[in-house]
């Protein structure tokens, strides 16, 4: 009979890293913000935010969006491997080893933690070689200028560079849905920059992120 008590000793169970209780860590008399591993966490204003996107529109015009994906990109690329370390000092495994369910609620619950707004990760298109990523309630979006266009670019750069690192594959990522168009959410599409080269045209055309889902994986049927 297996010993119960002795196995959960041998190795505890423990919850999600990111649960905020925990997680985050201030000192409301010196203004300082930490997450559990004593690192210094910054909280951005919306002015700020929505002053850097003003600012950049104004420098850069359409370049903008390139810019801001670069921004994240790069961020998400550092924010990685921290992720990856603390993860894995805390479970006592490689991230690339954490079965999928335990993976997926942590990178969520790690997403609303710093206050990213709520994620949902689709893996319902995997087999064809693309992950769906599901963005509610984004800051970032929200601060956004509104246009005619998804304005997610900063996310999508993160997205990109956080699967990148995950899979050992160069990955992009392209935005579908906006909230700042008035959809009831953001959603992304990752996968291999040469399979994703026809979404651009396809938003032009008007098409939902449902018909581009499906013309995708026709594409990659064919």
């Amino acid at each position: 009979m297996i010993d119960v008590k002795s196995l959960i000793e041998s190795r505890p169970l423990k919850g999600n890293y990111f649960a905020p209780d925990v997680y985050l860590q201030g000192d409301n008399e010196f203004g300082l913000l930490e997450n559990r591993s004593g690192a210094r966490l910054l909280a951005l204003p919306d002015t700020l935010v929505k002053g850097l996107f003003t600012a950049l529109d104004a420098e850069l015009g359409a370049g903008a969006g390139v810019a801001l994906f670069s921004c994240g990109r790069n961020w998400g690329t550092a924010f990685y491997k921290r992720f990856a370390d603390e993860l894995a000092d805390y479970y006592g495994q490689p991230v690339q080893e954490m079965e999928m369910a335990q993976f997926l609620q942590t990178i969520k619950q790690c997403w609303k933690s710093h206050g990213w707004g709520v994620l949902d990760i689709d893996l319902k298109y995997y087999q064809q070689g693309f992950i769906v990523a599901e963005v509610v309630n984004s800051p970032y979006v929200v601060c956004a200028p509104q246009g005619r266009r998804p304005m997610g670019f900063l996310e999508a750069g993160i997205l990109s560079a956080f699967f990148s690192q995950l899979t050992g594959q160069t990955l992009h990522c392209e935005q579908t849905s906006c909230e700042s168009l008035g959809a009831d959410k953001n959603l992304f599409i990752i996968g291999l920059q040469e399979r994703l080269k026809s979404v651009g045209a396809w938003l032009t055309e008007g098409h939902d992120h449902a018909t581009i889902m499906e013309l995708l994986c026709r594409q990659q049927n064919s």
